[in-house]
C-alpha cells in the first residue's frame, strides 16, 4: 500500500494560512476591485492610473467587510467567503444596492 500525499490546500487555504483571514479577504476585495477598473478602462471611462484609483481602497476595504459579515452570518466556508468578497468588491456599492433592492423587491 503506497502512501499518498497530503492534498494541496489550495490558493485561498493558503494565502489564509500565509497572512491570515483579514489579508486575505483584503487581496479578494482589491482584486475584485481591479477587475471593475479594468472593465472601466476597457471600455474607455477611466485612464489606466488617475487619481480615482485612490477612491478604490476605501471601496474595497468596506466591501471586504461587507462581505465577510454576510459570509459569517450566511456560515459560508472561508473559501465561499472570500469569494463572497471578491464579487462584492466588484459590484461596490452602487451594484450590490441594486441586487439587495431586486432581491427585496422580489420577496415584497
Amino acid at each position: 500500500m503506497t502512501d499518498f500525499p497530503p492534498p494541496d490546500p489550495g490558493l485561498i487555504e493558503t494565502l489564509h494560512r500565509l497572512i491570515g483571514g483579514a489579508g486575505t479577504a483584503l487581496i479578494a476585495a482589491i482584486a475584485g476591485r481591479a477587475s471593475y477598473h479594468a472593465s472601466e478602462v476597457r471600455a474607455k471611462r477611466r485612464p489606466i492610473l488617475s487619481w480615482d484609483l485612490i477612491w478604490e481602497i476605501p471601496t474595497a476595504v468596506g466591501m471586504a467587510i461587507a462581505g465577510d459579515a454576510l459570509g459569517t452570518y450566511l456560515e459560508f466556508s472561508r473559501e465561499v467567503t472570500v469569494g463572497v468578497i471578491a464579487v462584492l468588491s466588484y459590484l461596490g456599492p452602487r451594484g450590490t444596492g441594486a441586487i439587495l433592492e431586486r432581491w427585496a423587491a422580489r420577496k415584497a
